[in-house]
């Protein structure tokens, strides 16, 4: 007898955390999105130092929670694993284009004649890099810049047909010196296929290993 998987869509409740602006209207939302086996709130705390003046940080939730640590019940959790894959993609890039219209709706004001629209920025860590990348491609969200921290194109996103909505996106790439997931050859290659690709892409750099360094989200939250 053969055994054949379907699907059904339900309703279900999804978690994100958000760092509310000290001041309104918004003038700017960061959407962060965490790395494996980490939780929204808690991947707040890195941006402490960027929590400002008209600044709003959301960080949502992997759809994945599972036991990191049975002994003290520690939890984390994840974007996607293998199994699955693709209805799990589909799953978060339709979660992640109602959170950001959900958001951007909760934080319209009344706007001043002349003044610019609130600006966008996506961060993704680690597995989030991933995560915000096929978003990009393949969601409805405007996203003005993107930030790739400590992880790298998709191998299977096709730059030939989607690397223009990466380039559309202001491309931020970020590896620590150190990173012990990504060695330098790593970095070149991937740089390499973007540049091929003509995807227009800014790198940065920082003396540190597989991490959030402090400094260089103060620097990227300066020049956005």
């Amino acid at each position: 007898m053969a055994v054949e998987p379907r699907h059904i869509t339900i309703e279900r409740r999804v978690r994100y955390a958000v760092l509310e602006p000290r001041e309104r209207p918004v003038t700017e939302i960061w959407f962060a999105l965490h790395g494996y086996n980490q939780l929204a709130h808690r991947f707040l705390r890195y941006f402490q130092p960027i929590h400002t003046g008209a600044r709003c940080i959301v960080a949502p939730e992997g759809l994945h929670r599972q036991y990191i640590d049975h002994e003290s019940r520690r939890v984390g959790a994840s974007w996607m694993t293998s199994e699955d894959r693709l209805t799990d993609i589909e799953d978060y890039i339709g979660y992640l284009d109602r959170l950001h219209a959900h958001i951007l709706a909760e934080e319209s004001r009344p706007r001043t004649g002349g003044s610019k629209p609130v600006r966008i920025v996506g961060l993704g860590f680690s597995q989030g890099v991933h995560t915000l990348c096929r978003w990009l491609a393949f969601g409805r969200s405007r996203i003005d810049r993107a930030v790739l921290w400590g992880g790298t194109v998709p191998p299977d996103l096709d730059l030939a047909e989607h690397g223009a909505a990466l380039s559309a996106a202001d491309l931020q790439l970020v590896v620590g010196d150190r990173d012990e997931h990504f060695d330098p050859s790593v970095i070149a290659a991937h740089e390499e296929r973007l540049r091929e690709a003509e995807v227009a892409f800014t790198s940065h750099h920082y003396d540190g290993g597989h991490r959030m360094d402090a400094a260089m989200v103060r620097r990227l939250a300066g020049s956005v």
